[in-house]
């Protein structure tokens, strides 16, 4: 089930609430979890057992690691927490992409695939259950809760299938006790209206012009027509996700959470490193905190720390898929930082117009490297948009003028709600009647969208 659905939006949404605030509060932790198995079995029922059986597993390897007061045993069973969950993540995501890597170097069928599904969300909750036991490791937590407490934080279907990554800290206060007010549920129901409309009104819209380059065949492509599908991409894959971490972040207002924020306008700053910062900032977070600071970050020299932003970058592409394409893109931005980081990112830092022209041309192509994975077919994209064009191109100016008579409102509008102005606006403005019925103009434009069949799929749900 998704947000932006006409089942979610007016069966399970309306249904949910009205049990979740009838209920008194010592149980609406039940009644969330339960909500949330519901939520996620219309998805992908046949991964219950699997996601249950991690959240029990993990509850009790937490219990003992509480108890255990040994430096070796509790080295031991973290060891043996990370084995089982990574274990399980390489299994469904990574098997496949192993054995067939491995069958070519060998020559052989040397490994069967097990053409297992990918089940939903399994990347974001096993992160968040991997934090939730480094974190009792470490003793940031004295005590790992109640196993419905732990339960209800990995499962909680805000973001359960793609996110924000939560950290246990930041709910264990409310999900022990919190407070709910009708202005709270007015600003977390204004949020979701945003998210849905960002995913809808946006992403949806710009996708189209996307899937009509897809279509169109990448050497068909004139150089223009090239750089407008990359910045296509480029809006779409930002306002879906975006517009899902608001949504998810609403409706957790709704219930009395904090979600963290996982998106502060990455397209507006000036360098590869600062959108690292402000693009899906929990991911970031978490090969921060859990990867890179343990491995010794920037402690070691700069030699060390150059292998530690290596494997931090060629994990976040693999995370993102078993696909090589992924890690090429991950370790392209390996490269931009280290290039960053040592040579010019301080005169970009400074500039007022060179390091945002700079991001506008660099990740639009980092872009097109994460979407397109078979090589052969990126590489011609990739020359297109260099303008070496080894056949006529199909797409004349006549054409190109065509799109930009069709989608240059669009794209204008996307780059407006790309900058930080949007935000203040609503932050100004917000608590008068001007919000609410601008929220209810949005919300009514995107489900009159979802009934005309518009389409619907998150880009992240794959990852």
């Amino acid at each position: 089930m998704v947000f932006s659905s006409l089942m979610f939006i007016f069966r399970f949404m309306p249904l949910f609430f009205l049990c979740y605030f009838l209920t008194p509060k010592p149980f609406r932790n039940l009644v969330l979890f339960l909500g949330s198995i519901v939520f996620y079995a219309v998805g992908e029922p046949v991964y219950i057992v699997l996601m249950l059986f991690t959240i029990f597993a993990n509850f009790l390897v937490c219990v003992h690691l509480a108890r255990e007061s040994r430096a070796r045993n509790r080295k031991s069973i973290l060891v043996f927490a990370m084995l089982l969950d990574f274990g399980m993540l390489f299994l469904f995501k990574y098997f496949d992409f192993f054995a067939q890597n491995m069958n070519l170097i060998l020559h052989k069928e040397a490994l069967p695939l097990l053409g297992l599904t990918l089940p939903l969300g399994i990347s974001f909750y096993t992160f968040q259950i991997v934090s939730y036991v480094c974190d009792v490791y470490r003793g940031k937590m004295k005590h790992p809760g109640s196993l419905l407490e732990f339960a209800t934080y990995v499962c909680m279907f805000p973001q359960l299938i793609a996110g924000p990554i939560v950290q246990y800290q930041e709910v264990s206060t409310e999900l022990a006790w919190r407070k709910i007010t009708l202005q709270e549920v007015e600003h977390g129901l204004e949020v979701f209206c945003f998210g849905l409309g960002a995913k809808v009104l946006l992403a949806n819209k710009v996708s189209i012009f996307w899937n009509q380059v897809q279509g169109i065949g990448y050497a068909n492509l004139s150089t223009p027509v090239a750089w407008m599908g990359a910045f296509a991409y480029s809006f779409q894959i930002y306002f879906d996700f975006w517009g899902y971490s608001l949504m998810a972040i609403g409706l957790g207002r709704m219930m009395g959470f904090h979600l963290p924020k996982n998106f502060d306008s990455p397209y507006m700053v000036k360098s590869v490193t600062q959108f690292w910062r402000n693009w899906h900032m929990t991911l970031g977070r978490f090969f921060r905190e859990y990867v890179y600071i343990p491995l010794g970050g920037n402690r070691k020299g700069r030699f060390r720390m150059m292998i530690h932003m290596f494997l931090v970058w060629s994990l976040t592409g693999l995370w993102h898929g078993a696909s090589w394409n992924f890690v090429l893109w991950g370790l392209g931005f390996f490269v931009l930082l280290v290039l960053e980081k040592f040579f010019y990112g301080r005169f970009l830092e400074r500039s007022k117009v060179i390091g945002h022209l700079y991001l506008w041309i660099v990740i639009p192509v980092t872009w097109v490297i994460f979407a397109v994975t078979d090589f052969s077919q990126l590489l011609i994209y990739l020359q297109q948009l260099a303008g070496i064009h080894r056949q006529p191109v199909l797409v004349s100016t006549d054409q190109l003028v065509r799109y930009v008579h069709e989608y240059g409102r669009l794209f204008l509008i996307c780059m407006f709600f790309s900058t930080r102005l949007p935000e203040k606006i609503y932050h100004r403005i917000r608590g008068g009647l001007v919000v609410v019925l601008l929220a209810l103009a949005v919300f009514w434009l995107s489900v009159y969208e979802l009934a005309n069949g518009a389409n619907n799929p998150f880009l992240y749900f794959r990852f």
